[in-house]
C-alpha cells in the first residue's frame, strides 16, 4: 500500500511495479546569466534496457527511463557545462550504466559509485580512470550501502583523493559525529541534510551540519529543495535554511538539480529550481563560486581560466 508524506512530497511504496513520476521535458527558462563553467554536481541517469540493466528487488521506488540523451538534454536546458552523476539506488553497486555514460564525456562529466565494502583497489582505479570521484553512504533508500561500511570505504578511498557523499537524515549527525569526524576522507551531504527545513535553523540536524563544514571541512550540496520543503512550488521555505548553509562555508557549497527528481508525488521544474538558487546566496559574483570554482575544485575538473 503506497503512503504519502506530505511534508516531503515523497512517495513511499512497497510495492515496486508503479512507476514513479517522470521528469518534464521542457523547463523554465533561466532568469540569470548562468556562467560558463557551471556545473550541476547531482543527477541520475536510468536505462531503457530493464534487462541488460536490472534493478535491485530491495529498491524504495521505479524511476522511469531517464537516459543519456534525456541527461545531456537537461544539461543543455539548463545552461551547465559539466555534471556529475550519482548513482542510482534501483541500481543498487552495479554501476555500468552510469560508467558507460561517463566514458563517453571524460572532460563533461564526473561520477559518485556505490560499492560493497570488499571492492578491490584495481576496481576502484578503473573507475577513477572513467572519472568517478567519490563514493555514496545510502541510508533513505533501498539499494543504498549503510553506515557500517564506510570506515573501510572511506580507507580504501583516501589514496584516490575521493570524498564520501551521504544520503541521510541530518537529524542523525549527531549520534554519529563520533565516527564522521574520524573519516580520513571530506564528507559531502547531499539535499541540504535531507531533513525538513520546518525542524528550524537552530535545530540539531542544523548544527550538526554547520559544525562538520567548520571543523571538519565537510561540504554540502545545494539540492533537493523538495525533499525538505512544505511549500511546493515555491519552496520559499528552503531559503533561509540554505543560505545559513552557504554563509557557513561558502567554498563548501555545490548545486545540484537532484534531476529525474525520483520518488515523488508532484515534479518540480527543472529550471525554476535552478531560478530558485541565487535566492541562497549574498553577492551576484557567489553564482560562480557555487557553480564553477566550488565544484571544479571538489571534482577535478579542469580549470577553464
Amino acid at each position: 500500500m503506497n503512503k504519502y508524506d506530505s511534508s516531503h512530497h515523497r512517495l513511499i511504496s512497497s510495492e515496486h511495479l508503479e512507476y514513479c513520476l517522470a521528469p518534464l521535458k521542457q523547463f523554465q527558462d533561466i532568469a540569470f546569466t548562468v556562467p560558463d563553467g557551471a556545473c550541476d554536481t547531482h543527477a541520475h541517469v536510468v536505462a531503457n534496457d530493464m534487462k541488460s540493466y536490472p534493478m535491485v528487488e530491495n529498491r524504495s521506488y521505479t524511476p522511469h527511463p531517464a537516459t543519456e540523451s534525456d541527461y545531456l538534454n537537461m544539461l543543455d536546458q539548463t545552461q551547465m557545462t559539466r555534471g556529475v552523476l550519482v548513482q542510482i539506488s534501483v541500481y543498487g553497486t552495479d554501476n555500468r550504466y552510469m560508467l558507460e555514460v561517463l566514458s563517453r564525456h571524460p572532460d563533461r562529466l564526473r561520477g559518485i559509485a556505490v560499492v560493497d565494502a570488499d571492492i578491490s583497489e584495481n576496481e576502484l582505479l578503473k573507475m577513477h580512470e572513467l572519472g568517478v570521484r567519490g563514493l555514496r553512504i545510502n541510508v533513505l533508500f533501498g539499494g543504498g550501502i549503510g553506515f557500517d561500511a564506510m570506515e573501510r570505504l572511506a580507507a580504501k578511498i583516501k589514496p584516490l583523493g575521493w570524498h564520501m557523499q551521504f544520503l541521510m537524515n541530518a537529524a542523525d549527525i549527531p549520534e554519529l559525529m563520533p565516527r564522521l569526524k574520524k573519516l580520513p576522507v571530506i564528507g559531502v551531504v547531499d539535499h541540504m541534510g535531507h531533513t525538513p527545513v520546518a525542524s528550524g535553523l537552530e535545530s540539531p540536524a542544523m548544527q550538526g551540519l554547520t559544525h562538520l563544514m567548520q571543523e571538519n571541512g565537510w561540504w554540502v550540496k545545494l539540492s533537493g529543495a523538495y525533499r525538505i520543503s512544505e511549500h511546493f512550488p515555491d519552496f520559499q521555505d528552503v531559503n533561509a535554511w540554505a543560505k545559513k548553509l552557504y554563509m557557513t562555508a561558502p567554498k563548501q557549497c555545490v548545486w545540484g538539480s537532484d534531476w529525474p527528481h525520483v520518488s515523488l508525488t508532484q515534479m518540480p521544474d527543472t529550471g525554476a529550481l535552478l531560478n530558485q538558487f541565487p535566492n541562497w546566496l549574498v553577492h551576484p559574483q557567489d553564482i560562480e563560486q557555487v557553480l564553477v570554482k566550488n565544484p571544479q575544485q571538489l571534482y577535478g575538473f579542469a580549470e577553464l581560466y
